[in-house]
């Protein structure tokens, strides 16, 4: 079984908007925490410039983050751990130096929404003992209570990756892995967006009846595996394949125009010559809704199998044609 990827739910849309929304509830906090010390302490001014670099950062992630590819984030959630490990440092009491780091749960929760496991551990060992360290140089604080605030990052970390795994299983397929019709949809409305080329298809397999019936349905199930396996390899990164329902698929190609998803669908079904494949691809309008691009699609495919199957079309305006 492959590893576990961040959820389809973490979109960098998502992502962005979270960790925007983070940084500045985090600069807010340390704000809160330090300027209820006494105003004579020599640090307290360096700890509200930190405070208030994180809410004008999350005010340009809030702008800007959605464009950024989903890698980009591991960036900012590090920065975050050594800012908030900083502040804590230079936080005027052992009281505001506590409390500024207790912030570092909202990294906690970052590291396993957005992240794999392996790559959400090692963001979590990183603010962990960021904080840690941090907080025992500066002194002033039982050590015990510094290994109890690290505990407590970890179990945010670890609930919420918890969380994360069970609503991701939600959205996938569990005979083939992947998405399923849920998490199609999901995919599809984050798409959705002004600007973005967009092209859906739909991939039905032929007579996919007549492998059930003459090797069973465990013969049926290793077909939809293969294919699904192979699909899944040859397709560019971004793309999102499901399985919409029995032995048809769907597809999400950002960035691809009707005629350009066309040629790589093609290319999909001579992977398999011995599985034949409809299919029917539409590009995304302007004002088409996601039921309307779907709807467009599943039309071309109509048209596809109509015309004899094994074979692929386009989705077009009236009064034009294109076909293969």
């Amino acid at each position: 079984m492959r590893r576990r990827r961040a959820p389809e739910v973490a979109t960098p849309r998502v992502m962005a908007s979270t960790l925007s929304l983070f940084y500045v509830l985090g600069g807010t906090s340390g704000l809160l925490a330090v300027l209820g010390s006494a105003p004579d302490q020599p640090r307290r001014w360096a700890v509200v410039a930190i405070a208030v670099s994180a809410v004008l950062s999350g005010a340009a992630l809030h702008r800007w983050g959605a464009r950024c590819p989903r890698a980009f984030f591991h960036l900012p959630v590090a920065v975050a751990s050594l800012l908030i490990a900083l502040a804590a440092f230079l936080a005027p009491d052992p009281v505001t130096a506590l409390a500024v780091g207790a912030i570092m749960m909202f990294v906690g929760v970052d590291a396993f929404f957005y992240f794999a496991l392996l790559e959400g551990l090692a963001q979590l060992a990183l603010a962990v003992g960021a904080v840690t360290v941090a907080l025992l140089l500066r002194g002033g604080l039982p050590t015990t209570t510094v290994l109890a605030l690290g505990v407590v990052v970890v179990a945010v970390g670890v609930v919420t990756g918890r969380l994360v795994a069970r609503a991701s299983v939600a959205g996938v397929d569990g005979l083939t892995g992947l998405a399923n019709r849920r998490g199609f949809d999901e995919a599809l409305q984050e798409l959705l967006r002004p600007g973005v080329v967009l092209s859906a298809a739909l991939l039905d397999l032929d007579h996919f009846k007549e492998i059930n019936d003459t090797g069973g349905h465990a013969a049926g199930d290793e077909v939809l595996r293969r294919v699904a396996r192979a699909w899944r390899r040859a397709l560019p990164a971004g793309s999102v394949l499901a399985r919409h329902g029995g032995d048809e698929f769907a597809l999400l190609l950002p960035g691809r125009t009707g005629p350009e998803a066309l040629a790589l669908v093609d290319r999909l079904r001579d992977l398999h010559p011995d599985v034949g494949m409809s299919c029917g691809v539409a590009q995304h309008r302007p004002r088409d809704t996601a039921a309307q691009l779907m709807r467009r699609a599943d039309q071309a495919l109509y048209t596809a199998k109509a015309a004899g199957r094994g074979r692929a079309a386009l989705a077009t305006e009236p009064r034009e044609s294109a076909q293969r």
